[in-house]
C-alpha cells in the first residue's frame, strides 16, 4: 500500500512476518495474545485466524493453556484469510502448523500489502520433525521468537512435544493427557523405550 503526500513523496506502509514457535506448553499462544493486547492498546486494527480443526478449547476463540482467550475466525483453508482479512494493521494466526502449505504465500502476500503478520505454532511434530509450513515461515520471517517449556523429566528447557499415548496419526489434538514437553536428551531416551 502506498500513500502519497504533497510533492509526490511516497510513504510505504511496511509489513513483516513474526513467528512465535516452540513445543507445546511453551507459551506460544500466550505470547501471541500479549502482542495482540499491546496492539489493541495502540488502537491498531487486527484480525485473528485459526485453523477450523482446532476445537480443543473453543470453536471460535484462540485460547491459551492459561485460559486467556480472544475472539478469532476459524478458517478451513489458508486462502480464506486473504478474503477475510479486510482493512487491518495486523493479522495473527494461531496453531499455524495445521494450515495447508499455501499459508506461507498468504503470509508473504499480507506482509507485502503492509500488514504485520504474527504467527504462532509448533516448530516440530511429536517425532521431532519440522512441522508442516512452520520451517518455511521461520525461513521467510523477519522476526523469530522461540519459546520453551520445561522438560517434564529433568527440568531443562524442552525441545519437543513428546506424545505419551500410542497413536501414529500426525495430527492428534490433545493436552497433558497426550503430550509432555521434553528436552533433547529425555526425548531421545523416551524414543528408545
Amino acid at each position: 500500500m502506498t500513500m502519497f503526500l504533497e510533492k509526490n513523496t511516497e510513504i510505504h506502509k511496511k509489513g513483516w512476518i513474526e513467528v512465535i514457535c516452540g513445543s507445546m506448553f511453551s507459551g506460544k499462544t500466550e505470547e501471541l495474545l500479549r502482542r495482540i493486547k499491546r496492539a489493541k492498546y495502540a488502537n491498531q486494527r487486527f484480525e485473528i485466524f485459526k485453523p477450523e480443526i482446532d476445537i480443543r478449547y473453543d470453536l471460535e476463540k484462540v485460547t491459551s493453556h492459561d485460559e486467556n482467550s480472544v475472539q478469532s475466525t476459524p478458517v478451513q483453508s489458508s486462502s480464506q484469510i486473504l478474503l477475510l482479512a479486510g482493512d487491518v494493521d495486523i493479522v495473527a494466526l494461531d496453531e499455524t502448523q495445521f494450515f495447508d502449505s499455501e499459508i506461507v504465500t498468504v503470509c508473504n502476500t499480507l506482509a507485502e500489502r503492509g500488514i504485520r503478520v504474527i504467527v504462532a505454532g509448533l516448530d516440530m511434530d511429536y517425532l521431532g520433525v519440522p512441522f508442516g509450513p512452520m520451517p518455511a515461515l521461520i525461513a521467510t520471517a523477519e522476526y523469530v521468537t522461540k519459546v520453551h517449556a520445561i522438560c517434564m523429566k529433568c527440568g531443562n528447557l524442552a525441545y519437543v512435544s513428546h506424545r505419551i499415548v500410542k497413536n501414529d496419526k500426525l495430527i492428534l489434538l490433545g493436552e497433558t493427557d497426550n503430550y509432555e514437553p521434553l528436552c533433547r536428551s529425555c526425548f531421545n531416551k523416551a524414543l528408545k523405550e
